[in-house]
């Protein structure tokens, strides 16, 4: 029985021998990179013949102009991306499960779960497409109502909000899913239980199929409060202009001007390895956070 159970461990230590190495490779070995952030990196000449500079890289970060700027515009679209991005899925599953015809359910999720399959390249030129503010659809319809056209990815004003409806209208479908298979696990006696006990609808949902789902909730909320420094650098990257660098502008897309279009690598590398110490500290705080509050562990 040992023989076989070792036999069977072996075997699965085997499956997981590829993503060992994969991990090792390109998560593990390019981390030897974090020396640059010490330096003034010159490409050619490497890790070991480029200049020593200690902590004046860091230096030079904390006294960039636009360098706090971009840290608030980085937290505040990303929390806001976090909130929408547990809310709106939680309501939508909610509202599916309530649904009686199954093919009614099946065909809304379906079609809700497409836009996650799209890159934001593919996102980016539709949105820039039904945005505009000549001939966009969205300011035709605004025009018919007798409203001014807004110009949602030129201005300050506006960009951080279409950022994070865009994202929620791209991935609530993926999430909603995620909530509606934590719904098929609670009790149905549950529910038969409330039911006796006078409790309607409502009440249900209120005291039985929220506690049920906290599980879950929990586990999604910790999993993206590591992710309020990364507000999505593809998606901005594609949809920002310097138009809206002073609301739109996120740590990311600095630390690609920094890095690739200015070639400054140990300030982009510093940028980088702050970005990673304060990403560290925050899954450390809500890992806690939730053990102690919510009763979860993740392992």
């Amino acid at each position: 029985m040992r023989k076989k159970k070792n036999a069977m461990n072996v075997s699965l230590h085997i499956m997981l021998l590829p993503a060992l190495v994969f991990t090792i490779l390109f998560s593990y070995v390019p981390m030897a990179g974090i020396v640059i952030a010490f330096q003034k990196f010159i490409p050619n000449r490497g890790f070991f013949n480029s200049k020593w500079v200690g902590w004046d890289n860091f230096t030079f970060m904390l006294n960039m102009p636009d360098f706090y700027q971009v840290i608030y515009n980085t937290i505040f679209i990303a929390v806001m991306k976090i909130v929408a991005g547990i809310v709106v899925p939680i309501a939508v599953a909610l509202l599916l499960n309530e649904v009686r015809s199954k093919y009614f359910a099946r065909s809304v999720q379906t079609m809700i779960y497409l836009p996650h399959f799209l890159s934001w390249v593919i996102l980016g030129g539709i949105l820039i497409d039904i945005l505009s503010i000549e001939g966009g659809i969205v300011n035709r319809v605004l025009q018919w109502f007798g409203l001014d056209p807004v110009f949602f990815l030129g201005s300050n004003e506006w960009f951080p909000f279409t950022l994070v409806l865009s994202d929620v209208w791209k991935e609530f479908g993926f999430a909603t899913i995620v909530y509606l298979a934590a719904l098929t696990s609670i009790d149905p006696t549950l529910y038969e239980a409330a039911y006796i006990d006078g409790a309607n609808r409502w009440k249900q949902t209120l005291h039985v199929t929220l506690p049920g789902m906290v599980p879950i909730i929990v586990l999604l909320s910790v999993l993206s409060l590591s992710n309020v420094l990364n507000a999505g650098f593809e998606q901005v990257f594609i949809l920002y202009s310097p138009a809206v660098y002073q609301s739109g502008d996120i740590v990311d897309t600095l630390l690609y001007r920094v890095g690739f279009v200015e070639a400054q690598y140990g300030v982009s590398t510093a940028v980088s390895l702050f970005k990673s110490f304060i990403g560290m500290l925050l899954i450390a705080t809500s890992y806690g956070l939730a053990y102690r509050y919510a009763n979860y562990r993740i392992f």
